[in-house]
């Protein structure tokens, strides 16, 4: 299988055409053409009885594919009696669990198109009662004051004058919202069943979802993509995780509620009947590691940010995992030595990596059947079936193979646009359909593929290029660093250097430039070791477990403008310590009690610094978002 994989992904057009950094890979197995609630339709009738979601924190709870159906239908009818029609758009607002993934089906099988918080025009509001300190009807009735006052399912709001429904999953009555549980028998038995007539109607190249980007080097933007896209990637992405072998169950870390969590989990396990384990409503390594024990997982999904915190909590256990046989990675980068991490402490007989955005629904690289051990480790897999790959220098032009350049990529999965920005869709997607990734990229000729960084994150210090993750990689192999990522700041004289934010494997423990220094020292370019050196207990991420690098680089211009205000107080050309409270009051600033992250203090500014207090409250908001 291997060598017939890498046959077709080799050009045998001739030899200056073998040079060029393009691939089209056909793939051995068709392209469907169905929508989300037909595929739906078609797991139920093939595995009726197979387990198809287990919710650990919800009691254990627990569904058939035949009862996921029923329920789905029943929700789906419910939604067009509360008068939703088709390509109307249905809020999700809920952690992992049973009403984000029933709604999130039942909007599919009703041609509707499910988006998670922002503004899109939403006309129905599917909402848990809170999540941890979080209320989210609170939160509602705060935005929309009318909602107390009004009619269940009749909201009529100045502030979000298209939605009109909102319902809550609560045991009590809320003023103005819908139990999530009374929708089930909200509908009459003809109204469930004229759903599977609706399937007919429902073209597969219309959207279903509006995923937001991950929003790592900028702020989000909505994706709309297609039931084709994700009917489509979850076949060929669950082929490749051997879920076709045998009736496996996954170990869900990651949300739902992104395109990881949609689609390599949701509708890879509805292609092969496999089982979802929900460890919990937000990842908790502790929880995970019970679920896979108790639930018995054979593949386990995460972030390399979550595997970190599973194999500490695997090691400090001392536990013994006997069921587990893939790890699947994907959702950012991953070093050698994490790779090497989660093979040996978990047990698996073989780590996958998968490699994609949310514009191209989810995967476009993803590990083959049987790899080397250095395929593994230094690339993010092999291209995806149907998809084409190249890559660009700046003028556009194809590189040849090995040399790094844009990655750009074309297939069925692309998004169809972002929503209500078709400038932007037009700067993303080209005339002929090729989408630009962003990623700087080498291709080989055998299919597989290596980041070389973010474009946007390519440092340029003193004229020479840094990728900050070939730097990350070697840092990672540092025997205190539980992780690290590094990030380009300003500098007068070489017009950038670079900053390392670093989270300790012991929380107590510290490091500084200069051990930096001495480990880099022989292995790693001069210009290539980070000249400033930050610690932090939690790094400011996304809900998917991404690092947010612009949060960091707010975080380093918040700190820069503080030594500015007095410069004798803190100078951050050489490595400092936190400043003394004498110093500081010495100049009118008052530190904060113990802050959730160790990098320095952060301060109150007082009244007059408007600017510096704006960046201290965003610097916070995103670093206390990262339990």
């Amino acid at each position: 299988i291997l060598q017939s994989i890498r046959t077709q992904s080799t050009d045998v057009a001739g030899t200056h055409e073998k040079q060029q950094s393009y691939i089209h890979h056909i793939g051995s197995k068709p392209l469907v053409y169905r929508n989300v609630g037909q595929h739906l339709r078609l797991a139920a009738e093939r595995f009726p009885n197979n387990e198809a979601i287990v919710s650990c924190h919800e009691a254990g709870a627990r569904l058939t594919y035949a009862a996921v159906l029923d329920k789905v239908d029943r929700l789906a009818a419910a939604f067009h009696q509360l008068g939703l029609r088709q390509g109307d758009r249905v809020g999700i607002w809920a952690p992992n669990g049973m009403l984000f993934y029933l709604t999130n089906l039942a909007a599919a099988r009703a041609g509707m198109i499910t988006y998670a918080l922002e503004k899109v025009g939403v006309k129905a509001l599917v909402a848990a009662e809170g999540y941890r300190q979080q209320n989210y009807y609170g939160m509602v009735s705060h935005i929309a004051p009318e909602l107390a006052s009004s009619r269940p399912g009749e909201l009529k709001s100045r502030a979000l004058p298209d939605l009109s429904a909102v319902i809550i999953d609560s045991q009590k009555s809320l003023p103005g919202a819908i139990k999530f549980a009374e929708l089930f028998d909200l509908p009459s038995e003809q109204s469930v069943s004229k759903i599977e007539l609706l399937q007919a109607k429902i073209i597969p190249d219309s959207g279903v979802n509006l995923q937001f980007t991950s929003g790592t080097t900028g702020h989000p933007k909505a994706a709309l993509m297609s039931h084709f896209g994700f009917v489509n990637n979850g076949l060929h992405i669950g082929h490749r995780n051997e879920q076709d072998r045998k009736e496996h169950r996954l170990c869900v870390q990651v949300p739902l509620f992104h395109a990881f969590g949609m689609v390599i989990a949701i509708m890879a396990a509805l292609s092969y009947g496999s089982t979802l384990v929900l460890p919990t409503a937000g990842f908790k390594a502790a929880d995970s590691l019970a679920a896979i024990v108790r639930e018995r997982c054979s593949i386990i999904l995460g972030t390399p940010t979550m595997y970190v915190d599973l194999v500490r909590r695997i090691v400090e256990s001392g536990a013994k995992l006997e069921t587990p046989e893939i790890a699947v990675t994907g959702g950012a980068t991953c070093s050698p030595k994490l790779f090497a991490d989660i093979k040996h402490t978990l047990g698996v007989r073989k780590v996958k990596t998968v490699f994609g955005m949310t514009e191209t629904t989810a995967v476009i690289f993803q590990s083959l059947f049987e790899e080397s051990p250095g395929d593994v480790q230094q690339t993010v897999g092999h291209m995806t079936d149907h998809y084409e790959a190249k890559v660009i220098d700046r003028d556009g032009h194809i590189v040849p193979f090995g040399t790094a350049g844009e990655l750009c990529v074309r297939g069925y999965g692309t998004m169809l646009g972002y929503w209500n920005d078709e400038r932007k869709t037009r700067e993303t997607i080209d005339a002929d359909r090729w989408l630009r990734t962003g990623d700087q990229f080498v291709l080989r000729q055998d299919g597989y593929g290596q980041i070389v960084g973010r474009l946007k994150e390519v440092v340029i210090r003193g004229g020479e290029n840094i990728y900050p993750k070939e730097v990350e990689d070697f840092l990672n192999t540092y025997p205190k660093i539980l992780e690290v990522h590094c990030i380009g700041v300003p500098d007068e004289r070489t017009g950038e250097e670079l900053c390392a934010y670093v989270r300790l494997k012991d929380p107590s423990d510290t490091i500084d430039r200069e051990e930096i220094r001495r480990y880099c020292e022989g292995k790693l370019a001069y210009y290539k070791v980070p000249k400033y050196v930050r610690i932090l207990n939690d790094l400011p991420k996304t809900t998917s477990g991404k690092v947010q690098k612009f949060k960091l680089a707010q975080l380093f211009a918040a700190e820069r403008a503080l030594s500015k205000l007095s410069s004798s107080c803190h100078t951050f050309d050489s490595e400092p310590g936190s400043p003394s409270s004498d110093q500081l009051t010495s100049i009118g600033v008052s530190p904060v009690p113990a802050s959730p992250f160790r990098l320095a203090t952060i301060f109150f500014i007082s009244a007059s610094s408007s600017e510096l207090f704006e960046w201290r409250r965003r610097c916070w908001e995103g670093c206390s978002s990262a339990e």
